[in-house]
């Protein structure tokens, strides 16, 4: 994906509805949206050396039940080509290894990205520990909140899964900035009910959404 994910005017209007909700909340919401939380090089490699095998283990009983004669060195041969063939397929083209990798790990590797980003941004380190994450990444079509335990400990779980449930929507229609504004809106919502503004009240997280 290029660096054109989200327009100029798709930026400002999550940056508007990250003031407007930290107006009402002495709160803290930051946004980030990733491209692709993992380069999965690694995890298709594995996946191709799995199917390989099994590949190879099928076509060698095919041979046995046909009576055919294949050397053995040119049945390992046969192999290891197959398998380079396919590094070098998932080497050059990118985009190809995350269709391989199972969506279990993919969603792993987002919520672990999820978990970096929130405290590589010291959203855990506000005042009164109610930091909200809303976190996209793309690739994954992998969607979490994670809010700090001030704020955690008030709102269900339940709550953040709605949020997340409109942020995917919102996001497979391409309507990431609609996605994220309302997320962020509900966000401030729930920490203007539990954690109203007060004056004067610092801003300590920037107000805008980063894309990495």
């Amino acid at each position: 994906m290029g660096s054109d994910v989200l327009s100029p005017e798709d930026r400002e209007q999550i940056t508007r509805a990250i003031r407007d909700a930290e107006t009402r909340t002495s709160g803290e919401i930051y946004c980030v949206l990733a491209r692709q939380s993992d380069d999965y090089f690694l995890a298709a490699a594995f996946m191709l050396a799995v199917g390989t095998l099994v590949a190879s283990l099928v076509a060698a009983l095919a041979v046995e039940m046909l009576w055919l004669g294949v050397r053995l060195p040119h049945f390992v041969l046969a192999q290891c080509a197959a398998l380079g063939l396919g590094l070098v397929v998932i080497w050059c083209l990118p985009a190809v290894r995350i269709h391989l990798v199972p969506r279990r790990m993919r969603y792993r590797r987002a919520h672990e990205n999820a978990a970096r980003q929130f405290l590589a941004h010291n959203v855990h380190v506000t005042r009164e520990r109610t930091g909200v994450l809303v976190f996209l990444s793309l690739a994954e079509r992998y969607a979490e909140i994670v809010a700090d335990e001030g704020i955690n400990a008030v709102v269900p779980q339940e709550t953040w899964n709605e949020m997340v449930a409109g942020l995917t929507a919102q996001a497979r229609g391409d309507r990431i900035a609609q996605g994220f504004s309302e997320a962020v809106g509900k966000a401030g919502a729930l920490l203007a009910a539990h954690f109203p503004a007060r004056e004067p009240e610092p801003n300590e997280l920037p107000d805008h959404l980063v894309v990495i």
